[in-house]
């Protein structure tokens, strides 16, 4: 039987992150990795980053391997309300910022940091037979939001059902984007388009559609003609006449919370422990703001103190619980906000638009909140 400090099982970009960053404070991390899924449908994710992962990934010397086209800035972004006149503008100026965010390929980033794991000398890539026959002090479970791991430890995962789907695509347009991102809140949908530069520089975007279930699938069923239509009714035309560059992928929302984050010689991070609505594209800044959390920890870590004590470990829980439970509430908040189709609901949801849209010191502490989580 093998011995490493820590086993990462789950090589998504949480548990690939966290193997180099463990590996990086001198452990020895073994990694246990799925084997692939024959036949999967073509990966078109892609996730908004904040200044905080931007810094992490460029810690860890993966960030300047992205390929140009794979990471595209946000300088601005303009969110509109379902009523003429309510919308809210944010500016990466006016933040006193480079960009706003980033939007990075997902499956060109994994590449990339499973390029960095196969040269990090302290890193052991396993499958899920030769992790069974290894002893660690501390098991980090990154398995996602259907953890198999964490179900056998019999922690709860606490979900809450929207009774919406996610519909993702990437779409190219008839004219550029110019780093805009543009979000439309409406009773009974939200919809994003983020800005990108593949399949075409300038003027390609990543769509986040979110939708009732029945209508989700309704959209789902039509042709790729068809769903253009559907999409460019929607955005009335205000990012261009857009037409799409890949297959649609479609998903479940809801918020979801272990019972337990860390527990006997185990931890949870990422999608494994926490989950959120897409709205405000926070989810994998969530998880790798996890990762440098727990690897702050670790390295402060008395030299007495071993990796699964857990006094350690619920310093880690102590950091993330609140500024992860605060971002579950605030996107559940504006989710149910913008779904009521009351004309009261309706008329305080626009009104709030416009407010905050003057406030300029209340949008730049919004802002940076969303900056640094």
């Amino acid at each position: 039987m093998k011995h490493v400090d820590v086993l990462v099982r789950g090589a998504g970009i949480v548990g690939q992150s966290l193997a180099l960053s463990l590996a990086r404070l001198g452990l020895q991390i073994g990694l246990c990795r799925d084997e692939p899924r024959a036949g999967a449908a073509p990966d078109v994710r892609a996730y908004a980053l904040n200044a905080a992962s931007v810094a992490l990934l460029k810690s860890l010397k993966v960030w300047d391997a992205l390929p140009a086209h794979a990471a595209t800035p946000v300088y601005d972004m303009h969110v509109q309300g379902d009523a003429e006149g309510s919308a809210i503008d944010f500016s990466a100026w006016e933040q006193r910022a480079g960009e706003l965010a980033w939007i990075v390929d997902a499956p060109v980033l994994e590449r990339e940091l499973a390029a960095a794991v196969r040269f990090a000398p302290h890193v052991q890539v396993l499958s899920a037979a030769q992790a069974d026959h290894v002893k660690a002090d501390l098991v980090a479970l990154c398995e996602g939001k259907a953890s198999a791991t964490r179900a056998a430890l019999g922690v709860r995962f606490e979900r809450h059902d929207y009774g919406h789907s996610a519909i993702a695509a990437r779409l190219v347009a008839s004219r550029p984007h110019l780093g805009t991102a543009r979000q439309w809140f409406r009773s009974p949908d939200v919809l994003a388009l983020l800005p990108f530069d593949a399949p075409e520089p300038q003027r390609s975007w990543v769509l986040v559609w979110s939708l009732p279930r029945e209508r989700c699938a309704e959209l789902m069923a039509l042709d790729d003609a068809a769903f253009a239509a559907a999409l460019n009714e929607a955005t009335r035309g205000e990012a261009g006449e857009l037409s799409l560059a890949s297959p649609r992928a479609e998903w479940p929302l809801g918020i979801a919370q272990a019972s337990a984050w860390a527990g006997p010689g185990w931890v949870l991070l990422g999608d494994a422990a926490h989950l959120v609505h897409p709205l405000a594209g926070q989810g994998l800044n969530l998880g790798l703001a996890d990762v440098a959390a727990l690897s702050r920890v670790i390295a402060a870590r008395e030299p007495w103190r071993p990796l699964a004590d857990p006094k350690l470990l619920r310093r880690y829980v102590r950091e993330r619980a609140l500024p992860t439970w605060a971002m579950g509430r605030i996107t559940d908040g504006l989710l149910h906000l913008f779904a009521q189709p009351a004309p009261a609901a309706r008329e305080l949801r626009n009104r709030g638009l416009g407010l905050v849209n003057r406030l300029t010191p209340l949008k730049r502490w919004l802002t940076a909140r969303a900056l640094d989580s």
